[in-house]
């Protein structure tokens, strides 16, 4: 109460310190660094990565793209070439006239290898990067190539993708979050009892969620999906809170005269309910931190950190709002629209046999789409992308036209004698779907001693502890064959070089296939674990988070099985993130209903009372509730073109309702079947002796 009466007397003051925050917290958005590139959440220390550490400090590479010239002539080629030479961050430029200026005999040329670089009508140009793949110089130089080369060129590769992931993105995220705001407005009037309240709410979870991503800047950098995200998320998760707040404040005008005491009171009782509930959502997020791909660390750092400020925000910046803005409130009331729910309550409590029944013959089907849609995900990011998006189409003109669906790189060392080498190369060349291997021994041939070559030739595949190879692989990145490929290829390597290291995306996919499918089950368990013991705590029970978590995690199966019976892929990511999003958010919905219940058991209600009339007052709440985040989420699904980001705002509108229906439905009629269970495994869920019994009128 003190706390509550601090904030009612200083919300002047509140609301000034919560306008100058927003000043560092909008520099801090800002100068936030964004990472589009996925593969930069693999570990440090897995090969592949190293690897490609080692490239780019000994060798002085890093991302690496294909250029796709289209009916261009030799001549504007090579002009082209020289200027592309010129960008800043381009370290070495590839093409057959590399080789061929030197004084080698044109006919000394393998014909694979001026067959490498051209088609009918095309040529290739490979071009390494003295930066990462998805640095910013990098993506800068990606843009300035495509100025400089014209719409006659292509550029593949993930750089590519990447910055065109970073353009994309950079225009929806302002829409995704316009559109969150005002589905999530009419949904709140519609479902409100007041006409402004819903931009009050919005106000106070702006500041919050404006807070939340300056405060991002002392992360170094997030990643393009919590960008995305967090502010739809942060806006669907916390708008339960306000409505509590209001709700309770709402009560409590009834009872004070003095506007101010009812909001201190207020205050009190939404600290002791929200505390609850928001610590099973950060639960959820927090699980996410367990991921050895450490993008689930960075979402769920930035998510849980959104829902502790907009707790925060909650009981200090809303209720100083409302009091500043109480006499416009007061002139905006309007009755709900939301009916009475008594004889819903009565109806679903008296036929809650056929809800167990129906609580049986889901859970095998929904267990078995689910189980499915987790081995049926994706993982080639391009795949997430518009169809007509420049990388994209480069990448369909690359394997169309040249047969390349992926490039290998492999970096032995520099004093491996040559003969190892073509004799490596020779070896990889046979590996089902290797189209050709390049190195500077099959560049050369056995005839040509490396003694005589200058440096400007062996300088672009070879340096003081490397030497570079460059594998063209028929197969597409994440599929089974080229995961069988690149087995073959680390087998041959290890034999003539144990040092030696197979790098690149394809290779990378790979090992994030095998991480994240380990990440799956450990932040699955995780956040059950950790939800479980929290409602076990808050609840005082052994048998209500089992039943509370049972429910929750049908509606996940359901939600998550259904791709699989659609036909629908998933990314990668989407499942994972759901599992634990979903189970965090919206097992408040459960926790709503069953502390009511309790409540009303305690008082002396028989078990039919008791739930029912805990069915009854929950239904509003947690239909406004679900219809928030079912609001801030589908619009988002609808229009973003990325489909990691759509997926995961679909997934989640989806299983916002799915939820609902679960807990109105379902989670009544287990309290009815197991409410002599309940009663023996919870404390104070009995009547007191003295307490007179109560009963509902029928």
């Amino acid at each position: 109460m003190k706390f509550g009466n601090a904030v009612v007397k200083n919300r002047v003051v509140i609301l000034i310190i919560a306008v100058v925050l927003l000043i560092p917290s909008a520099l801090g958005m800002i100068f936030t660094r964004v990472n589009y590139d996925m593969l930069n959440y693999l570990p440090d220390s897995l090969d592949t990565i190293k690897g490609q550490d080692y490239l780019l400090e000994d060798f002085g590479k890093g991302a690496f793209s294909f250029l796709i010239f289209e009916d261009m002539d030799e001549k504007s080629i090579v002009e082209t070439e020289e200027k592309i030479k010129k960008i800043d961050h381009v370290a070495t430029v590839l093409w057959y006239d590399d080789i061929a200026d030197v004084s080698i005999p044109m006919e000394a040329l393998p014909d694979k290898i001026y067959n490498a670089f051209n088609s009918d009508n095309s040529t290739i140009m490979a071009v390494f990067f003295d930066t990462s793949s998805s640095a910013d110089e990098t993506m800068d130089a990606i843009t300035e190539i495509r100025a400089v080369a014209g719409e006659q060129c292509l550029v593949s590769g993930i750089s590519a993708m990447v910055t065109d992931l970073r353009d994309l993105c950079e225009a929806e995220e302002t829409i995704y979050v316009a559109i969150a705001v005002v589905f999530a407005v009419v949904a709140m009037m519609i479902f409100m009892d007041n006409w402004i309240i819903p931009f009050v709410f919005l106000a106070s979870i702006g500041m919050a969620i404006l807070m939340n991503l300056g405060s991002n800047y002392f992360l170094g950098e997030i990643s393009y999906i919590t960008k995305a995200l967090s502010a739809v998320l942060q806006l669907a998760v916390t708008m339960d809170y306000s409505i509590f707040l209001w709700h309770s404040y709402s009560e409590q005008k009834h009872i004070y005269d003095d506007h101010r005491a009812a909001m201190a009171v207020a205050i009190k009782e939404t600290v002791r309910s929200v505390l609850g509930s928001s610590i099973t959502t950060v639960a959820g997020f927090i699980a996410l931190c367990f991921m050895t791909f450490t993008l689930g660390r960075d979402l769920g750092i930035v998510m849980a950190k959104g829902v502790i400020l907009g707790v925060i925000g909650c009981i200090t910046i809303l209720p100083s709002l409302i009091l500043v803005l109480d006499m416009p409130l007061e002139k905006t009331m309007h009755k709900s629209l939301i009916p009475s729910t008594k004889k819903l309550a009565k109806g679903i409590v008296k036929i809650f046999p056929v809800f167990l029944v129906l609580f049986a013959i889901l859970v095998y089907p929904a267990f078995y789409g689910y189980s499915n849609t987790n081995n049926e995900v994706y993982y080639d990011l391009s795949l997430s992308l518009p169809e007509d998006m420049s990388n994209v189409i480069a990448n369909t003109k690359l394997k169309e036209e040249f047969g390349v669906g992926t490039t290998h790189m492999v970096l032995t060392s520099a004093d491996l004698p040559s003969k190892h080498v073509r004799s490596m190369a020779e070896e990889m060349e046979k590996v089902d779907g290797v189209k050709y291997v390049i190195g500077l021994e099959s560049i050369v041939g056995p005839m040509v001693p490396e003694e005589i070559l200058p440096e400007s030739v062996t300088g672009i595949i070879k340096s003081d502890k490397w030497e570079l190879m460059l594998i063209n692989s028929e197969y597409g990145t994440a599929t089974e064959e080229v995961s069988q490929q690149i087995d073959a290829l680390n087998d041959i390597i290890e034999k003539y070089d144990k040092n030696g290291l197979l790098i690149g995306e394809a290779a990378c996919t790979d090992d994030l296939i095998d991480i994240t499918s380990v990440d799956f089950q450990i932040v699955n368990m995780i956040s059950i674990i950790a939800i479980f013991v929290i409602i076990a705590i808050v609840e005082k029970s052994i048998s209500l988070p089992i039943i509370l978590v049972a429910v929750i995690e049908l509606a996940i199966f359901i939600n998550l099985g259904i791709p699989h019976y659609i036909g629908e892929s998933l990314p990668f990511i989407a499942p994972i993130c759901i599992s634990t999003i979903q189970l965090g958010a919206t097992v408040d919905y459960a926790i709503l209903m069953t502390t009511r219940y309790k409540k009303e058991r305690s008082l002396g209600n028989d078990k039919k009372a008791a739930v029912t009339i805990a069915l009854e007052t929950s239904i509003p709440s947690i239909i406004v509730s679900a219809m928030g985040l079912f609001a801030a989420t589908v619009g988002v699904a609808i229009y973003s073109d990325v489909d990691m980001i759509g997926s995961l705002c679909a997934l989640m509108a989806r299983g916002a309702i799915i939820s609902m229906l679960c807990v109105i439905l379902i989670l009544p009629a287990l309290f009815m079947l197991a409410d002599k269970l309940i009663g023996v495994t919870t404390i104070g869920f009995r009547p007191k002796k003295s307490d007179s019994e109560v009963t509902i009128n029928e």
